[in-house]
């Protein structure tokens, strides 16, 4: 099948019955640039936009299995995680992204919900610092998750937001976006940082609304760019390789 054979992102997340975040958004986000959408399923929630009043976590094998049986349909360009629910599942899908090291991850590491509510407790979330973040190409937290990493006091300003991301990448990671939709002012500016090379930011105008499923939106429209990027250098390879053969049939 020609599907088959088009570009995936695997998308590993929780659902949410109001369809303002999650696999929903996800999935959103993600057709909307054109990139075709595969599923693990980490935890089925209650939710309106105001509340979260439920969260039934998958078996932590189930999730496991739906992403190799995704992995092994579908040609997966690469793989977007969001809500991870407890320290099992972290540690399965961290184990399912050592099975497949070609496939790069990007990590939304949701900890809690825009209302609040905690998703992941301090057992899971020194599992994903540990066992789960070092193997993503890219993490996306927001401030709130940042302090909650590193055992920190929210960064008041810039500069304390890239001094906590570069304590968290001699941990281990390799490339950190901070989000900056908590801080304060006018302008909202997002943070790249990687190893050995001076920061970039992303400086906009503060919207002056507030919305959920920003941070899905966001890591998925990252992975799905990165699978076209996948596909932009597949054909370029197979052109140059087609251009080649020829060349060596003319000789």
């Amino acid at each position: 099948m020609a599907l088959r054979r088009e570009p995936h992102v695997l998308v590993v997340g929780g659902s949410d019955s109001s369809g303002g975040a999650g696999i929903a958004r996800d999935i959103e986000t993600i057709s909307s640039i054109g990139v075709r959408t595969c599923l693990a399923v980490t935890a089925v929630t209650v939710q309106t936009h105001d509340a979260g009043m439920e969260i039934h976590p998958s078996q932590p094998d189930l999730v496991a299995d739906q992403m190799r049986a995704a992995l092994q349909a579908n040609e997966v360009a690469v793989i977007k995680i969001g809500m991870l629910a407890t320290a099992e599942i972290v540690v399965a899908v961290a184990a399912v992204l050592r099975e497949n090291p070609q496939v790069p991850a990007v990590l939304d590491p949701v900890l809690a919900s825009t209302s609040g509510r905690a998703l992941l407790d301090a057992r899971a979330i020194a599992a994903m610092k540990c066992d789960l973040m070092p193997l993503c190409r890219l993490v996306t937290p927001n401030l709130i998750e940042l302090a909650l990493f590193i055992g920190s006091e929210l960064a008041v300003d810039e500069d304390g937001a890239v001094w906590q991301g570069q304590e968290l990448l001699v941990a281990g990671m390799q490339a950190l976006l901070i989000k900056g939709g908590h801080a304060s002012g006018l302008r909202s500016t997002d943070i790249l940082l990687r190893l050995d090379q001076e920061p970039i930011r992303f400086d906009m105008p503060r919207l002056a609304v507030s919305m959920r499923g920003t941070g899905c939106m966001l890591a998925s429209a990252i992975a799905a760019h990165l699978a076209k990027t996948s596909l932009e250098d597949s054909v370029r390879k197979g052109k140059l390789f087609v251009f080649g053969k020829l060349q060596k049939a003319a000789e």
